[in-house]
């Protein structure tokens, strides 16, 4: 079953908008309103209110798929 989930949550925009989103707030001087962000979540046809909302239920899940692919903001 989590197996599952984690397949589900690779193919949820707001999964993916959440990875980039916390990406970016690590990233000293970018901002996660910068045009790529907002870029994205076009494409993705999500809103931000939904990309926090999402990372507010999901922070570790995100957390860890930073963590798991090298991706720490450094």
């Amino acid at each position: 079953m989590a197996d599952a989930a984690k397949k589900t949550a690779r193919k949820n925009p707001l999964f993916g908008a959440a990875v980039v989103k916390a990406v970016l707030r690590k990233r000293n001087g970018v901002s996660a309103t910068s045009a790529l962000y907002e870029g994205i979540l076009r494409d993705l046809g999500v809103t931000d209110a939904q990309v926090e909302e999402y990372l507010a239920a999901h922070a570790k899940e995100v957390e860890q798929t930073i963590r798991r692919h090298g991706r720490r903001g450094d």
